[in-house]
Parts: C-alpha cells; sequence; structure tokens
C-alpha cells in the first residue's frame, strides 16, 4: 500500500521540534515516500509544505499565540515557563480533508496551532511523535518534579496553583475526553520520554514506539577544526567548551549546574587553557560569570553554519536536567565532538558513558567538571570518543534509518487498519 502522510506542526523550522520534524519529512522524500506538511508558520519555501497563502491568515499566527495563553493570566505567581492551553478554534480538519492522507503524524502542534477537540476529528490512523511531554500533561511541556499527569493534574506547580479544579485540571480533562476514543500511536524519539509517557493517565493504554531523531549526515560531519575556528573567529590555541540552549536561562537546560561545575575547572587549573563557546543565545547584559572568557555565538539557522560550531568545539556540554531527546548532542557526535551530559532523560540514549562521551552522575556538579575534564586533557582520548560519535550516528541517527522506521510502522499500521485516504469530518 502506497503511503500518503500528512504531517502536521506548528512550523516546518522554527524551532528544535519543528526542525526535526522537517528533517523527517525530507527523509521520507529521499525514501520515495510522498510526505507533505501542513504547517501554521511557513518559513521555508518548500512547495511540499502546505500554510494558509492569504496573508491576513498567516499574520494571525502571532495573534494567536497571544490569544491562546490568555488563561494564564488567572495565575499571576506561575512559572515562565511554556504553558499551552490549545483552546483557539482552527481550520485543520478542512485543510486535511482537501489533502486526503490516508496516515496523519502529529507532531509539535501547540503555539495556538491546533485546538485539543480538533483531533476527535480527525479519523484514525493517527500517529503522533512527541517532542516534549505536552501531550499527556495538564498543559506543561516539561513537568519538572510533578507527576501529577499520571493522575488527573490539577493543583498545578507551574501555575503557582492550590487549587485541584485550575486550568491544568480543565485542560487534561479535555484531552481525556478527546484521547479516549482515538486509536493514537505513539511515537517517542527517547527511552526516557516513551516510559514517561506509559506512567501517564492518558497514554498508558496506547501502542508507544521508540525512533530517535534523524539528522542530514552530509551537513552534520566533521569539519577541520582550524577552518571551522578561524571561520568563527575562534582561539586557536585554547580548549573550547561549547554549550548550546535557545535560551540559555531556562531552569531545565541546566546553565545554573554548568556555571559552578566551570568556576571549579577555572580553579583547578584549566584557567588559562579554555574557553567558553555559547550559541543560540546573544550576549546578555550581565553574562554570568564562569571564571572563563565567553564567546557568544548568537543563533544560527542552517546546518552547515551549525556543523561549523560544533567542529571548532573540543567538547559539548548539555547539562540539561529534563530533555526529550537532545538534538544538540547528536549534532555535536556527528561532527566528531564529545558531550558530556548528565546521565538522565533522554540524553542517555545518544552519550554512551567513557564510549562517545561522559554520563556525570545526576546533578552533581563536580563529576560534571571531572567528564569535561576527562576529554580534554587528553587528546588520543578525545579522538578516539569523537571517531566513535560519529560512528554511532551513523549506525542510529541518519535520516535514512529514520524516515524507513517510519515507513516500517506506517506500513504495518495501514496493512492492520485497511485505511483508504482519509476523509475528515467537518464541523458545519
Amino acid at each position: 500500500m502506497d503511503i500518503q502522510p500528512l504531517i502536521l506542526s506548528s512550523s516546518d523550522i522554527e524551532g528544535g521540534a519543528a526542525r526535526a520534524t522537517y528533517r523527517l519529512h525530507q527523509g521520507l522524500q529521499t525514501i520515495g515516500i510522498k510526505s507533505q506538511m501542513l504547517v501554521q508558520t511557513k518559513l521555508t519555501d518548500d512547495l511540499s509544505v502546505a500554510a494558509s497563502k492569504t496573508h491576513f491568515v498567516r499574520s494571525l499566527a502571532g495573534t494567536r499565540i497571544t490569544l491562546d495563553v490568555m488563561p494564564l493570566k488567572n495565575y499571576p505567581r506561575r512559572q515562565k515557563t511554556t504553558f499551552s492551553p490549545q483552546w483557539l478554534p482552527d481550520r485543520i480538519t478542512r485543510k486535511v480533508a482537501e489533502i486526503a492522507p490516508n496516515i496523519i503524524n502529529l507532531h509539535w502542534i501547540n503555539a495556538g496551532y491546533i485546538r485539543i477537540e480538533t483531533i476527535t476529528k480527525l479519523q484514525p490512523p493517527l500517529v503522533w511523535t512527541l517532542h516534549d511531554m505536552w501531550a499527556f500533561t495538564g498543559g506543561c511541556h516539561y513537568s519538572q518534579e510533578c507527576d501529577r499527569y499520571t493522575e488527573s493534574c490539577g493543583a498545578c506547580p507551574q501555575l503557582g496553583s492550590s487549587k485541584n479544579s485550575d486550568l491544568s485540571r480543565w485542560i487534561w480533562q479535555r484531552k481525556a475526553k478527546a484521547w479516549v476514543n482515538q486509536n493514537l500511536t505513539i511515537i517517542s524519539p527517547s527511552t526516557w520520554l516513551a516510559e514517561l509517557a506509559k506512567s501517564s493517565s492518558l497514554f498508558q493504554h496506547s501502542r508507544i514506539e521508540v525512533i530517535p531523531h534523524g539528522m542530514d549526515t552530509q551537513k552534520f560531519k566533521p569539519i577541520d577544526r582550524q577552518i571551522a575556528r578561524s571561520i568563527l573567529n575562534l582561539p586557536q590555541d585554547k580548549k573550547l567548551v561549547l554549550f548550546g540552549a535557545i535560551n540559555p536561562t531556562e531552569s531545565r537546560k541546566g546553565q545554573h549546574l554548568l556555571q559552578p561545575a566551570l568556576q571549579s575547572l577555572s580553579q583547578s587549573g584549566w584557567q588559562d587553557k579554555l574557553e567558553l563557546a555559547i550559541f543560540g543565545a546573544n550576549k546578555p547584559e550581565k553574562p554570568i560569570d564562569t571564571g572563563f572568557k565567553a564567546h557568544y555565538l548568537g543563533r544560527f539557522h542552517d546546518d552547515i553554519s551549525l556543523a561549523l560550531v560544533y567542529s571548532a568545539a573540543d567538547v559539548m556540554v548539555v547539562p540539561s536536567t529534563q530533555e526529550a531527546f537532545g538534538q544538540t548532542a547528536s549534532e555535536s557526535l556527528a561532527c566528531g565532538t564529545p558531550v558530556v551530559a548528565f546521565n538522565v532523560t533522554g540524553l542517555k540514549d545518544i552519550v554512551e558513558h567513557q564510549q562517545n562521551g561522559y554520563l556525570a552522575q545526576p546533578y552533581q556538579v563536580e563529576d560534571l567538571a571531572r567528564g569535561i575534564a576527562w576529554i580534554l586533557e587528553d587528546e588520543e582520548r578525545r579522538q578516539k570518543l569523537s571517531y566513535q560519535g560519529r560512528q554511532k550516528v551513523e549506525r542510529e541517527y541518519t535520516l535514512e534509518i529514520q524516515a524507513r522506521r517510519y515507513a516500517s510502522l506506517w506500513n504495518e499500521i495501514l496493512s492492520t487498519s485497511n485505511q483508504q485516504p482519509i476523509q475528515t469530518l467537518i464541523s458545519k
């Protein structure tokens, strides 16, 4: 049976989840599957990516984001984390019906793009690729230490709420009603996220498969370090530690753990040997004190530039406390740069301790510093880690491997469901 997938995503390339989704889309096309994407915000000129053609509707995308988070105004004590009610009406069902796919693959559909209740109008088979925890929580994208998503949410710590009947309970109840009759297959990019989904009250009875994110290994590949540093205007005579985050002050990204680890290194003989490179953010008004000179590289929007950044570094540190997968870690390994991370969450699937990097004990700052030093202090060891990291990416994270795993799963689902092209129910 020919697979005619439609991928739903809030954007094609804006943000890490969107980039991962678009890479899958490209990988599917390289193996001959006519994948299509339907997005709220289109930034590429790819003809296989559809979005609203009218300027008026396109201009509403930002307004939808603002309106979607309006219910949060009732929680002045809430944390400044991403929280998505997804309550705005949309026109997705009509657009899906026009495309008439025979399988729908949901990805990151937030930022006011698709209303929770709309999913009940999409006929199966539906496959949902998780990029965070939102699909099975009461609105948060990462639960931090909270496990109320295993029951029915409410009294949400991220909302600063002590009431069971709060916004998170309302969102959870809407999801419970919407998901209950849906034959959803869940894809997680990591074992960690799959286990959380299995423990959730919303997905505990769903089929959950693990398929890691892929990348173009012809773009993400080692580049001569001296050339990379010359292009980026980085020093040739220093060890460079790389750290990447769209928002380096976001607590789950672990900058608060990296900072004391670097300060510890600075006090133990590395002060004149090491410098820090940070990408994904511009230099703040008050840069953090790490004990080392820091180079803020800003944001990069193409894979070749990112490959240069990874190749310029001696080691990449990803000190996240919660990470659905960890694309920066897999991208770094593809470029031959070993990774130091904590032995937690999705990063455990990517980093193999003392094989392609170092997994520090959670959340021991001294062990994080020890891992960085362990890689930097022996160049022969670092080269071996570099080689083994690239080998792992070629074995597990190529676009073709990812696309074929998706195609195999979709073929299985279609053969058992005997689906024709989806005729989506359209609300009158």
